[in-house]
């Protein structure tokens, strides 16, 4: 093996898996919910976008569900 490799002339490419792994809707969002998310995403250097998918898949493997209480 070599001791270093030179990637510089390498082209990028598209995993080709990635459509089947996530989905693309449309949500809406509280104002304060995206502003946390999004200040959290400046601390973290992680997109918004991935901090909201990672927190949503912490609750599907932790079975959380939502306290509801009506008036």
């Amino acid at each position: 093996m070599r001791k270093e490799y030179d990637f510089s002339k390498m082209k990028g490419r598209k995993n080709p898996y990635a459509k089947k792994l996530k989905k693309q809707i449309t949500i809406r969002l509280g104002v304060d919910v995206l502003e946390y998310f999004k200040d959290l995403s400046q601390e973290t250097g992680i997109p918004y976008q991935n901090l909201i998918n990672l927190y949503l898949r912490d609750c599907v493997n932790s079975r959380k569900r939502p306290v509801l209480k009506w008036a």
